[in-house]
């Protein structure tokens, strides 16, 4: 399904702020350093410096990845002829503007969402990304993916038109959380593909999640502890009701996922094999004779849902409004494009990760507005992208 055009040119910027050498030196702190000022940075920090401006190198990616097709030569020569760097910024992003204005500005997005969302082409599987493109052409917030209330389930017509739709069903309303198409496409025993599909999808990393198992060790059995943040008795196990043993540690420490997993997964479990939510959980379990899961086989009773350890929430509305507060969500956002533009691949499945120092300034104007369209003028503009 990698329809987007990626062409990969040989001078494609590098994308990585490395760590500097020891202050305390002039260089990398090396037996060889010869002194303040002799070697200033590490060897990455010199390599990046020696990037010149390259506007006609940019032009050519940004035009594939924004339109599909190769700039003009009117274009070209526009940038090329322009006096000086800073004539040459001036038209250059002109032109980058005037290509997330066109048609297939919004046709490169609508196949850089199915991509990200590794679902599409048929009329329901496409609604989703239909949705989070219409979002990327400037209608609407990119929190809107998790809280929007209405007309979740657009069409798009291939070209640049996107009809608003309201998804089928008597789902709550939260974005893509509760579109029918994702949850036939991710469906699965007690709803953990839906679970796995949104933590990689919106926070670029898989179960365990690391800030989540970093509290006090608690010994049940295995040959190591359970360090999870949620107490080990608020999620489900053969012990207090579950007839799955989430708690097993005996050959690694289910918990460690299962804390997160069993907070959220009931809150997608009404959907059933079709995507069609139910009054009731519509999921099955891998027991025996695959019956459907129960309340209990997740959290013990009074347990509440939360979608992180203090996060509590009650329904996928609220899931929704948690995660548009979650930097980690935003970041993992302002990362994707950044991985779209420099021609990289999935940043969870071969782990190609943009380091969260390296775009910490532009998260923090990314949650300003929420805008994507703005994010991805800023991508396509910034130093990182335009100097080889």
């Amino acid at each position: 399904m990698k329809r987007i055009s990626t062409v990969l040119l040989a001078a494609t910027t590098s994308f990585a702020v490395a760590c500097t050498g020891d202050p305390t030196k002039g260089g990398g702190g090396g037996d060889d350093d010869d002194g303040p000022g002799s070697n200033v940075g590490d060897e990455w920090d010199q390599e990046l410096a020696k990037r010149d401006y390259d506007y006609n190198a940019a032009l050519k990616i940004a035009a594939l990845r924004l339109t599909g097709d190769l700039p003009t030569m009117d274009e070209i020569t526009s940038v090329r002829d322009a006096a000086d760097n800073a004539a040459k910024k001036v038209a250059y992003e002109a032109l980058v503007q005037a290509y997330m204005g066109r048609p297939t500005f919004a046709r490169q997005m609508f196949f850089f969402w199915r991509d990200t969302f590794k679902m599409g082409e048929t009329p329901e599987l496409d609604t989703a990304p239909a949705f989070a493109a219409q979002i990327s052409t400037g209608v609407g917030k990119y929190t809107d993916l998790f809280t929007s209330g209405a007309n979740n389930c657009p069409t798009f017509d291939g070209v640049g038109t996107f009809t608003p739709a309201e998804c089928p069903g008597n789902a709550p309303k939260a974005g893509v959380l509760s579109n029918p198409g994702a949850m036939k496409h991710y469906f699965g025993n007690f709803a953990f593909r839906r679970v796995k599909w949104v933590q990689e999808t919106f926070v670029c990393t898989k179960f365990p999640i690391s800030s989540q198992i970093a509290g006090t060790p608690t010994d049940n059995g295995g040959a190591t502890p359970y360090t999870g943040v949620f107490p080990i008795s608020s999620f489900s196990g053969t012990a207090n009701g579950g007839r799955v043993d989430f708690q097993d540690g005996k050959a690694v420490q289910c918990g460690h996922c299962h804390q997160n997993l069993n907070h959220v997964a009931p809150m997608f479990a009404n959907f059933d094999e079709n995507g069609v939510y139910q009054n009731q959980i519509a999921v099955p379990t891998p027991l025996d004779g695959a019956p459907l899961a129960q309340a209990t086989d997740y959290l013990p009773p009074g347990e509440g849902y939360a979608w992180r350890f203090g996060v509590p929430v009650n329904d996928l509305p609220s899931l929704g409004a948690a995660m548009a507060a979650d930097n980690d969500v935003a970041e993992c956002g302002v990362a994707r494009i950044w991985n779209w533009a420099l021609g990289k691949t999935d940043i969870v499945d071969t782990l190609q990760t943009v380091p969260s120092d390296t775009i910490a300034s532009q998260t923090t104007a990314f949650k300003g507005d929420y805008n994507v369209k703005n994010l991805i003028f800023a991508v396509y503009t910034a130093d990182d992208f335009v100097k080889f």
